[in-house]
């Protein structure tokens, strides 16, 4: 995702046509990520069909006037179609630099646009997680306390499906995360809908107690580090029974509050 901040810059042309979808079950609960600057009436014309129901979109960390005018427009536009919107943004150094994730949060917040906050802050891509593990996951946390105080939305964090496997003194970065977020999102990232369950259920499960609200996620962006990691290469009939697959799945988990597909540009481009 940290190379998808990079790409956010490039917009994808406003005339993309998209081939038509199955029906999506209504029990069926989709959201997906938007980095890039793509027209808002191709998003939301795309979320419709697909069944998404909340989108995270990038905000950039300084907004131009243009970045303003097309968050509007998809604000207008998700209203009108019964989408949540929410405010994407991260950035590995926010973890050791609280300050400017609360800076960030708080110029969101001022936009008045959004229905929550999803925050992408992925402390163990810092060159110095092997060696500073403690320091970074507790300043971590101080962080997730602090864009939370910031703002009125609430607030999910992505997680990636390995988190209990780090501590945080007497506690797991799993448990620690779960008490400060109101939902969260797992990278659950696999190539068949078995896998993508046999990573995601650890923090379904531990969840349960505190009831949050957990997505799984799936990835359709190409991955030359990770085939196995990613969706992309199948079509999208293929991808659907996946999802379908997942969803059945994860029933048993009240916790469970659907799939995050990421993210939007790759996932249009299946054919």
């Amino acid at each position: 995702m940290v190379a998808a901040l990079a790409a956010a810059a490039a917009l994808v042309p406003a005339g993309v046509a998209h081939a038509a979808a199955d029906p999506v079950p209504q029990s069926a609960k989709r959201a997906m990520w938007l980095w890039s600057r793509a027209a808002p009436a191709a998003v939301v014309a795309w979320a419709e069909q697909h069944g998404v129901k909340e989108i995270f979109a990038a905000v950039p960390w300084a907004p131009t006037t243009a970045d303003a005018s097309r968050l509007r427009d998809l604000r207008a536009r998700t209203k009108a179609a019964g989408i949540r919107l929410s405010a994407l943004g991260g950035d590995p150094a926010w973890a050791v630099n609280p300050k400017d994730a609360v800076a960030w949060r708080q110029r969101v917040s001022a936009m008045k646009l959004f229905d929550g906050v999803h925050l992408d802050v992925e402390p163990y891509l810092l060159p110095n997680w092997v060696q500073d593990q403690q320091r970074i996951a507790a300043s971590y946390l101080t962080m997730l306390d602090a864009v939370r105080r910031a703002g009125p939305e609430p607030l999910e964090a992505d997680v990636p499906f390995w988190l209990a496997t780090v501590k945080v003194g007497a506690q797991n970065l799993a448990e620690a995360v779960i008490q400060r977020v109101d939902a969260i999102t797992v990278m659950s990232y696999r190539d068949s809908g078995a896998a993508v369950l046999d990573v995601g259920t650890d923090l379904l499960a531990r969840a349960r107690k505190s009831r949050l609200p957990v997505r799984l996620a799936a990835e359709t962006q190409p991955s030359a580090d990770c085939a196995y990691c990613t969706f992309a290469g199948r079509t999208q009939s293929a991808l659907r029974q996946q999802l379908a697959a997942i969803d059945t799945g994860a029933k048993p988990y009240p916790t469970y509050q659907g799939i995050a597909v990421h993210d939007y540009d790759s996932w249009s481009r299946i054919s």
